[in-house]
């Protein structure tokens, strides 16, 4: 399965905000092929004059995954990527690593053995292939009202392939995580747009709604193998009782399904709870199936782990990961 999370070109757009470098482990062995797509981040504290390790997944979703070899040799495979993995995080100074699973792919599934598993919630796909109508069959009534509503009233949309450029995208979307009061996160800088279009462009989708020739509304997406990926969104408050947010979901569905693709995937919401807004208004364009995302970690140098978290004073059995990032400065140690 293609994917952008496992491009290494989008892995790169994360090496500053992570401040690591991306790399990828590569295992081939007689029972098959595990690529592995991590950014590798320095840990501050320096024990006995060494430098440590750490490894996150870039935002969004990823993990190791299984790109050739025979189902029932999957177990196998999975138990000799472990020893290689572990021989190399310690001949490398890797202490831990932090995983988001890729819930399309279900990739923690074969990778359960290896890290601790904790799922974090559900999220939303918009299904494309098979469905002969997905706007009727996919969104909600309401929905369906308000994108009826905004329409009749004169909105219009246009999908951008291949954008040349996102200088209109950017000042929408900063204006509306300022709006929303988001966190530093979801911030992202000239550079990082600039080279989304350098990297990715050929993955890139735009979505541009106006109304009376003003843009009230433009998302960003990224569009690679048969999924859509909605990356980023903006509106303008002001034009709220036009739609523009729903308007946007549905001039994607429609190119999506005129390019043959299998399905639009939203993500989730900000927690895991029933009620979260963020899911429920997602949960709009999906009344079908949801996909289960996991996390999962692993303390590749159990000592090493143990001293970093003396180091500032973290409990072991902190429900944080890795606790060592999470307790002040730290500070060379000797």
């Amino acid at each position: 399965m293609k994917d952008i999370y496992f491009e290494k070109e989008y892995g790169r757009l994360y090496e500053k905000i992570e401040k690591g470098e991306c790399e990828e482990f590569i295992y081939q062995h007689d029972l098959g092929t595990i690529r592995h797509l991590f950014i590798k981040r320095k840990i501050p504290t320096v024990l006995d004059g060494k430098v440590f390790y750490d490894l996150v997944t870039p935002y969004g979703y990823g993990g190791p995954r299984i790109i050739s070899g025979r189902t029932e040799d999957r177990a196998d495979l999975v138990a000799a990527f472990q020893q290689a993995f572990g021989e190399y995080c310690l001949e490398n100074g890797i202490v831990s690593e932090s995983i988001r699973f890729h819930p399309i792919l279900k990739n923690h599934l074969d990778f359960s053995s290896c890290f601790e598993l904790s799922f974090k919630r559900n999220t939303i796909q918009t299904r494309l292939a098979g469905i002969a109508d997905p706007i009727l069959t996919e969104y909600s009534a309401s929905c369906r009202r308000d994108i009826r509503h905004g329409l009749k009233a004169g909105v219009e949309y246009r999908v951008i392939d291949h954008p040349e450029n996102l200088e209109d995208f950017k000042q929408l979307y900063a204006s509306t995580m300022q709006r929303n009061e988001a966190e530093a996160v979801y911030y992202f800088d000239d550079e990082y747009f600039q080279n989304c279009i350098d990297w990715l462009g050929d993955y890139l989708v735009i979505v541009e709604v106006k109304y009376e020739g003003i843009i009230i509304g433009m998302s960003l997406n990224f569009v690679c193998g048969d999924s859509i990926h909605v990356h980023l969104t903006g509106t303008r408050q002001e034009f709220h009782q036009l739609a523009p947010a729903y308007i946007l979901q549905y001039a994607l569905a429609l190119w999506g399904k005129e390019q043959g693709k299998q399905l639009i995937h939203h993500g989730g919401g900000r927690t895991g709870e029933p009620d979260d807004k963020l899911y429920l208004f997602k949960k709009k364009f999906g009344r079908s199936e949801e996909f289960e995302y996991f996390v999962g970690k692993k303390i590749w140098n159990p000592a090493v782990y143990e001293r970093l978290c003396q180091a500032v004073n973290a409990p072991l059995d902190d429900n944080q990961f890795p606790a060592y990032r999470l307790y002040g400065s730290l500070v060379p140690i000797s």
